[in-house]
């Protein structure tokens, strides 16, 4: 079983994402966890925003990871969101990206965290993988490739 396959769920899954640049799918990504977790979109914001300013989490071929470490979290959580047009993220080979896996992982999780960050980085490296996710319109679909990918 993927280390991936507990993280997404349908809701956290959106298609059809607006955001016409970084700021605005970090605000879109804090209100949805928001929503799921109770808790406020400015912390959500805040870990985001304070792990970017460390480097970009832009990987390349159109993907970014975004992440943060949340105080109080039990487990991680995720949430894939694939926008309508690419924006600009800083990313490695100057490729904007429209594919963004969005990760909360509890304040002191880092083994789990890294093997979390690591699953998703190899599923996003794979090119099938990235062109089914840009053209797939089903989010359970999406949600079934997510979670039974494996390496």
């Amino acid at each position: 079983m993927s280390v991936l396959t507990e993280l997404f769920t349908t809701d956290g899954i959106n298609l059809n994402g607006l955001a016409k640049s970084k700021a605005e799918a970090f605000e879109d990504a804090s209100q949805y966890f928001a929503k799921k977790l109770n808790i406020p979109a400015d912390t959500v914001l805040g870990f985001l925003n304070a792990r970017e300013n460390l480097g970009t989490t832009g990987l390349g071929a159109g993907v970014a990871i975004p992440h943060g470490r949340i105080k109080g979290l039990k487990q991680p959580y995720a949430a894939f969101f694939r926008l309508s047009k690419p924006i600009e993220f800083n990313a490695p080979d100057g490729q904007p990206v429209c594919l963004l896996i969005f990760l909360l992982v509890p304040e002191k999780a880092t083994q789990e965290h890294l093997e979390i960050l690591s699953a998703i980085a190899q599923f996003l490296s794979d090119a099938q993988v990235r062109e089914q996710l840009q053209t797939e319109s089903s989010t359970e679909k999406v949600q079934q490739l997510i979670c039974h990918w494996e390496a």
